[in-house]
């Protein structure tokens, strides 16, 4: 595990410091065992708006478990 330092962006910043996760999450997730997780964005079966102030976001992906 190493340690991320930050640019001194603003004063806060400056002694700034995160683990960096790199070398545990090395490998890239299967692609067979993902899949799109479709968005709504606050849309009903019409397709009419029904909850407001959400907006498209990031696409995100459904990660297939088998618990067998």
């Amino acid at each position: 595990m190493a340690i991320k330092a930050y640019k001194p962006t603003t004063p806060s910043r400056r002694y700034m410091t995160n683990l960096d996760s790199g070398d545990i999450t090395a490998k890239a997730s299967v692609r067979s065992l993902l899949k799109k997780l479709p968005a709504h964005a606050g849309r009903n079966s019409n397709g009419r708006i029904t909850s407001r102030h959400k907006q498209a976001g990031a696409k995100k992906l459904y990660r297939i478990i088998d618990f067998k």
